[in-house]
């Protein structure tokens, strides 16, 4: 089932008169285009799905919390492909015309139709213990570097390498499953900067000379992602006194964390003191998004992260889903920063950049 919680837009983002809001970033058609007929970029980005049809029957058949998981592991392959092929028939089926929201949508929608409720359980249980254990040392690294500007730049390279852990990618998938990842090896073969979108440098200078009250934080994938890549970013923005609002997915998708499996990952986290390695985490809030994908559309969130985000004055989109393919454009009325890994070929090529390349695009909001 899809989260039945009522949303309502985020607070933050321009209205729609003034920014004309659009959640997706690639335009996947034009106006002048054949309503009846499938674009090239329309079968594009089927394609991209369906070569990750594989990947998810073999995670849900192995679902131990699904009686027949097998056949119907079997029957979400044939139904969703169907869904994908009917598409590139006719775009203005299944609710479409598709882009990556209604695909991320269709798919999540058989699964659950036939009992699949979290396919990637096993394996973000067992990151997030990895992550857990490796904590400490990647704070204490951090810690280590006394350049505030040196820190920060570190601390970045930690979310971009921590972002790699995405099973939604086929390519990626395919590699976690035959040799595993390592956030410290992933940190140092980042690829060169200059990024696709870099505005690093200009985001460095700003850190140094500005504080932030509020940060609200969207969250992406489990186990080295959230654990070694955002947490230790937060806990920075904690030292510095700003209250940070980590935003999780209210139910599973792909192996995106979760609101009630961030709740558990900080609770494990945090001392008897309620600290985060020496940091007081009191400031350090925790929400329901009210999402259900691995996308998110700013315009439907949950009242409760509305109410927590008034009076934020930086907003971080972090993964491909949120920051890149939704959102990249989005026009917040606060400093905003867009930052994930480019997994997908397809956005590479939008972008024009390489696959596995880096956005980190920051844009200041002046008198907010």
């Amino acid at each position: 089932m899809e989260s039945s919680s009522p949303t309502v837009p985020f607070p933050l983002l321009q209205t729609p008169i003034e920014s004309k809001y659009r959640v997706c970033t690639i335009p996947y058609r034009f106006p002048s285009d054949n309503p009846r007929k499938a674009t090239p970029v329309e079968i594009q980005w089927i394609d991209l799905f369906l070569n990750s049809v594989p990947s998810f029957r073999q995670r849900a058949e192995n679902d131990p919390t699904v009686v027949d998981a097998p056949i119907k592991a079997e029957k979400f392959a044939q139904r969703y492909t169907a869904m994908l092929e009917d598409m590139k028939k006719n775009p203005e089926s299944n609710g479409g015309p598709p882009d990556c929201v209604l695909l991320c949508r269709l798919r999540e929608q058989v699964l659950r139709e036939l009992g699949f409720r979290d396919i990637f359980k096993k394996v973000k249980d067992e990151e997030n213990a990895k992550a857990i254990s490796l904590f400490e040392g990647v704070v204490r690294l951090n810690d280590a570097i006394e350049d505030d500007s040196k820190r920060v730049e570190n601390l970045i390279r930690g979310i971009l390498a921590g972002n790699i852990f995405d099973l939604g990618s086929a390519q990626l998938a395919e590699v976690f499953a035959k040799d595993g990842m390592s956030f410290l090896a992933s940190c140092q073969n980042l690829v060169s900067r200059p990024w696709v979108i870099d505005d690093l440098d200009d985001f460095k200078m700003k850190w140094t000379a500005k504080t932030w009250k509020k940060a609200v934080i969207f969250v992406d994938n489990s186990g080295a992602d959230i654990i070694l890549g955002v947490l230790p970013f937060a806990r920075e923005l904690l030292r510095r006194g700003t209250t940070v609002v980590l935003a999780a997915n209210d139910l599973p998708s792909i192996n995106d964390v979760t609101y009630p499996e961030l709740v558990e990952i900080i609770s494990k986290l945090k001392d008897e003191n309620g600290q985060l390695m020496g940091v007081d985490a009191s400031g350090l809030l925790i929400a329901n998004s009210g999402n259900d994908l691995p996308v998110i559309d700013l315009s439907n969130v949950s009242p409760d992260l509305a109410y927590l985000a008034t009076d934020a004055d930086l907003v971080i989109l972090e993964g491909m889903g949120r920051a890149i393919e939704t959102n990249l454009y989005a026009q917040l009325k606060c400093d905003s920063i867009k930052i994930g890994m480019v997994k997908h070929p397809e956005v590479a090529q939008f972008l024009g950049g390489r696959l596995y390349d880096c956005v980190f695009k920051y844009h200041e909001v002046l008198n907010y």
